[in-house]
């Protein structure tokens, strides 16, 4: 069947497994909008549990996961840890997500910076 479309390509084993991953990351309320803050700008834990409205321990732990999935990075300055997105290549993904939750649910997207 696919021998007749034009271009068809498939991702390799590994590439599916990465982004599964990161969706499996994603796919937690919170930890979408740590990466949706973080995808705007870099921060601490104690910003990031203000904007997102969970605890500072729990903001840690999603966090923790984050970084070993790859998805941010930290930046140490003096006794503060600052967060940021590893890349922004999931942001594309996020703004469709959070478009498509908008629309299901008759409220306003978030703005894109």
């Amino acid at each position: 069947m696919h021998e007749g479309i034009e271009d068809f390509t498939m991702p390799d084993d590994e590439q599916a497994r990465v982004a599964a991953d990161a969706l499996r990351m994603l796919a937690d309320p919170t930890r979408l909008k740590l990466m949706w803050a973080l995808l705007q700008g870099e921060e601490n834990v104690a910003c990031l549990a203000d904007l997102t409205g969970a605890r500072p321990t729990a903001v840690s732990q999603h966090l923790a996961k984050l970084r070993l999935a790859g998805l941010v990075t930290t930046r140490r300055e003096g006794t503060f840890v600052y967060y940021s997105a590893a890349d922004h290549h999931i942001k594309p993904l996020l703004e469709q997500v959070l478009s498509h939750a908008a629309h299901a649910t008759g409220t306003p997207a978030p703005a894109e910076h």
